[in-house]
């Protein structure tokens, strides 16, 4: 179900994992197709949920974009249907894994497409896959929110897990590697048991513990997973060189992270505990 940009989905598993991937680029050269694949395999697998938090495609040979490359284009895009072509693609490649994705948010090469080409690509994708697969794929957004809620018996809700998910914004930083983003989102973030971002293609985890009142007046500590999913894109290229190495980028990591949420009485006073730990 979607409302307002929140995706709410019911389980009555006590365990959940979910593969959350951001950056995957996947029309672009440098896009590790067979990493991607072997993380996708293992959510098909093991009947895990993949949910994609912006930046799915590249999207940056067209005409209009005065960064393109005759050498940064996939030869089977390299047409006069140069979206299109992605689109359609792509649609075959991701088929198999249809019915594990669950949400599809935007990153800021999607948007730029639909600034400057009046064309919603990821719009487009979810659609034609669902139509060619019966899958149930959701459209998200720039942000939003992802909520798995435990149904204990038949319908009673027991706790609900809540996953803010945000591309990213900004260039990141060589010491911080974007840690400052998570201070700002936890200043305008409340209720969240987990922030994720990707954009800036690094890995990383960190844990915010937050103090407040029950109901009772009770002091309690809250955990608050900040989350950051690196890229599938490799573009250092041995430090040889190109736009990433001439700008004195470092290496980036690829791949994703797993998350896994407990839904269990661990201790008294947490129902849920939840980590994250890198996919490769």
């Amino acid at each position: 179900m979607k409302t307002n940009n929140v995706h709410t989905f019911r389980t009555n598993a006590k365990k959940l994992k979910v593969l959350l991937i951001s950056d995957l680029h996947w029309d672009n050269p440098h896009c590790d197709r067979e990493l991607l694949r072997d993380h996708l395999e293992e959510a098909k697998k093991g009947g895990n949920d993949i949910l994609i938090n912006g930046d799915m495609f590249c999207l940056m040979q067209g005409k209009y974009d005065g960064r393109r490359s005759k050498s940064e284009i996939r030869p089977e895009h390299n047409n006069s249907r140069y979206l299109d072509s992605v689109v359609d693609t792509a649609v075959e490649w991701f088929a198999p894994y249809a019915h594990n994705i669950k949400v599809i948010g935007y990153g800021n090469h999607e948007t730029s497409i639909l600034r400057h080409c009046e064309t919603d690509v990821i719009e487009r994708f979810v659609t034609l896959l669902n139509n060619k697969t019966g899958a149930s794929v959701q459209v998200g957004g720039y942000g939003g929110w992802v909520i798995y809620t435990h149904i204990r018996g038949k319908s009673t809700i027991s706790k609900s897990y809540k996953i803010k998910y945000y591309h990213g914004a900004g260039g990141g930083g060589p010491v911080t590697k974007g840690a400052i983003n998570f201070n700002r989102m936890a200043t305008m973030i409340e209720g969240a048991n987990a922030i994720w971002m990707g954009h800036v293609h690094e890995s990383t985890e960190i844990t915010y513990t937050l103090e407040g009142l029950n109901l009772r007046n009770n002091v309690e500590l809250r955990d608050v997973l900040m989350i950051r999913t690196p890229a599938y894109k490799e573009e250092y290229n041995e430090g040889k060189g190109g736009w990433h190495v001439e700008r004195a980028a470092p290496p980036k990591p690829c791949g994703g992270r797993w998350l896994e949420i407990h839904f269990d009485r661990s201790k008294s006073s947490d129902w849920m505990r939840a980590f994250t730990y890198k996919t490769n």
